[in-house]
């Protein structure tokens, strides 16, 4: 699923902070893009 966010599909970030940040928002759109089906 998370392979669909290109931000996600390499790490660009340097801070895993920030790499974290991201992929708490993708999970929260995947939900609910699946949600609002």
């Amino acid at each position: 699923w998370l392979g669909g966010c290109r931000r996600l599909h390499r790490r660009y970030e340097r801070k895993a902070e920030h790499f974290l940040a991201f992929t708490a928002i993708a999970c929260s759109l995947i939900c609910y893009r699946r949600l609002s089906k």
